[in-house]
């Protein structure tokens, strides 16, 4: 298997560190509002790779992270906790919402088939960890105090900034928040930051340097994942969007507590844009899973959607594409239970074997999951392969498409308000009175439901979308 090591920049034989198991952490979700399709997208790229990894038989230890304090607004890490401004927003009592996000991320995970770590860490129940990391550097001369906080010098590392070819020349400080002038480099970041005087945070925690205290967003990940994974891992996974700060000052503590390298291979997921533009609040562009269903989109049409394109492309996110996606989802799913319907017949052992090994060579070569998915139709379109045949690759392939295409779904029950407007319906056409039964039957499709007029009666449907 080859993947593309975000660190070498290029494609490598994966071979983990210990045949037995590969050692996996994933950047988890800040839990203080609703993670958007585009992250969505990213813990999608993830469970592929994962599934990928079972599929080729790979074991795999997997370890994620919640954040549920310390990660500040700020690109250069200054500012508010995310976590703390969300609350005060909001007035809730911060620990409830954590909880609430944290409750929806695994709902929302779960319709996408997203398979749940065989670890789950909550920062705030790794505060010692954290505390001890910090000491530990703070030991060996790689920290500074100032007003704000405990920071990580990188004048003290001969390569930061190097392993993901940075230019350090081109970081400003406070690009997008007041600067701090105590810090000795632009590029130093907080290990453990001070509540500002007169500051009343609701998480904060006595320290070796101060009682009101709490830890910076990148102490956490690395505390966490030598807590459970040693000192090296095999893959470590997360947004581009994380490489220039978060991912590099993750390296810069991590190597400089062990002198070991931290990660072997880097998998990051690329950029989702909507109608061709960066997703921001400003234009109203950031959707969730719920906006989707709203529209009776199947979260699984999302989750195809995303098979679409490469997971080092952009993918550009319109109503017209996850249209496409849902229309292509739902007439697979047709097609197999045809195939089911079908008289089983004879097997060609070899023709199957065939077909399984260029199956391989897609999710072989960096997960190309588009290649896959085409596979999945010329499969369908073969004249050459028995029903049963097919059938068996591909509930076997969606092992690693992860879009439950076996999986028997319950009819949809029509309420009985919908059932009434259709039967009046029903009666003004047969009184003639066309005019009021189409404007009947727009009403029943505005409610989120068609229906189908034919020689053998009237079918009701969901109406898959209605945006």
């Amino acid at each position: 298997m080859k993947l593309y090591n975000t660190l070498t920049r290029k494609k490598q034989e994966f071979k983990p560190l210990n045949a037995n198991q590969v050692k996996i952490y994933l950047c988890g979700p800040t839990v203080y509002w609703y993670p958007h399709i585009g992250n969505l997208r990213t813990y999608v790229n993830n469970d592929i790779l994962i599934r990928a990894l079972n599929y080729l038989g790979f074991k795999t230890k997997v370890v994620m992270n919640i954040t549920d304090v310390g990660h500040l607004t700020g690109d250069r890490d200054i500012g508010e906790d995310k976590m703390e401004k969300a609350a005060r927003e909001k007035k809730l009592d911060i620990w409830q919402l954590a909880k609430k996000y944290t409750d929806y991320f695994w709902q929302a995970s779960a319709k996408l088939n997203i398979k749940k770590p065989d670890i789950v860490c909550k920062a705030t129940d790794y505060i010692p960890s954290m505390i001890s990391l910090v000491k530990k550097l703070e030991e060996k001369g790689y920290t500074y105090k100032t007003d704000d906080g405990v920071y990580f010098d990188t004048s003290k590392v001969k390569d930061y900034g190097s392993w993901f070819h940075l230019n350090l020349k081109g970081l400003q400080d406070g690009a997008r928040v007041e600067k701090n002038s105590q810090k000795k480099n632009p590029a130093d970041f907080a290990l453990w930051k001070f509540a500002k005087p007169g500051e009343k945070r609701q998480m904060e925690w006595i320290s070796p340097w101060g009682p009101h205290s709490f830890p910076g967003w990148h102490i956490e990940c690395s505390a966490m994942a030598m807590h459970h994974l040693g000192n090296t891992l095999d893959i470590h996974a997360g947004g581009i969007e994380h490489i220039p700060v978060h991912h590099t000052n993750e390296i810069a503590q991590s190597q400089a507590v062990t002198g070991k390298q931290f990660v072997r291979y880097w998998f990051h997921s690329s950029h989702l844009l909507v109608d061709n533009q960066k997703m921001s609040k400003s234009l109203k562009n950031i959707y969730t899973l719920d906006q989707l269903e709203e529209k009776h989109f199947d979260p699984l049409d999302l989750r195809y959607f995303y098979l679409t394109a490469h997971y080092k492309s952009k993918l550009n996110f319109t109503w017209k594409a996850l249209t496409g996606a849902q229309v292509s989802l739902n007439k697979l799913r047709e097609t197999i239970t045809g195939l089911s319907n079908q008289a089983k017949t004879g097997s060609d052992k070899q023709l199957k074997k065939d077909w399984q090994k260029q199956f391989l060579q897609a999710i072989n070569d960096d997960l190309n999951m588009p290649q896959a998915l085409s596979l999945v139709w010329q499969l369908i379109k073969s004249s050459l392969l028995a029903s049963q045949d097919k059938l068996d690759l591909l509930q076997s392939w969606d092992q690693v498409f992860g879009l439950d295409l076996f999986k028997k779904t319950e009819k949809t029950k029509i309420p009985e308000k919908i059932k009434k407007l259709v039967k009046l319906r029903q009666k003004l056409r047969q009184e003639k009175k066309w005019q009021k039964a189409d404007q009947l039957r727009q009403k029943i499709e505005d409610k989120g439901f068609i229906i189908e007029d034919s020689n053998r009666g009237i079918k009701i449907k969901v109406k898959k979308n209605v945006g």
